[in-house]
């Protein structure tokens, strides 16, 4: 089942944070007999923290964006490694939270070129959608490229949504 952006971003934040706390905490001068309670129990408090205590982004009930185009326009570039679909996003595209807006922004760059549906650049949008909408709100466009592996949702996040290495 794949990872809901929240969680993927506090389970993230929870494992530097567990990293940092673990790290901090370590000596190669420890001795051996030394109770590692402390050590388990920063990275316990680290860890439980941010997840448990964390209060979800309300979920709005009424789309303030229904009727509003969320792609402004999409055109296709060459690049060094092959051809480009650039995504323009409207100011609604940028802010909406809504569920079920990433679909229907989908079915916009569809309907724009039916070219884009191909395997794998799903994958690509959602991520920039969920996490380069949040890492760089006013990037320009968002680039979608079809010579990029398809390899699920969760391995594009984890590629910076770029799978198959960076552009060039």
């Amino acid at each position: 089942m794949p990872i809901e952006p929240a969680a993927r971003a506090a389970g993230v934040l929870a494992i530097a944070s567990a990293v940092a706390t673990g790290c901090a905490g370590s000596n190669s001068e420890t001795r051996s007999d030394s109770p590692p309670a402390t050590t388990t129990t920063a990275i316990t408090t680290a860890v439980a923290g941010p997840v448990t205590h964390r209060t979800p982004r309300p979920t709005p009930t009424v789309d303030p964006y229904a009727g509003l185009a969320l792609i402004d326009y999409v055109e296709w570039t060459e690049n060094a490694d092959g051809p480009r679909l650039m995504v323009h996003p409207t100011r609604a595209g940028r802010d909406t939270t809504f569920p079920g807006s990433d679909l229907r922004a989908w079915q916009e760059i569809r309907t724009a070129d039916p070219g884009a549906d191909v395997p794998g650049m799903w994958d690509q949008f959602r991520c920039h959608w969920e996490w380069a909408r949040l890492i760089a709100a006013d990037k320009p466009t968002w680039n979608l490229e079809p010579w990029r592996p398809s390899v699920g949702y969760d391995a594009t996040v984890d590629a910076a949504c770029n799978p198959g290495g960076p552009e060039r």
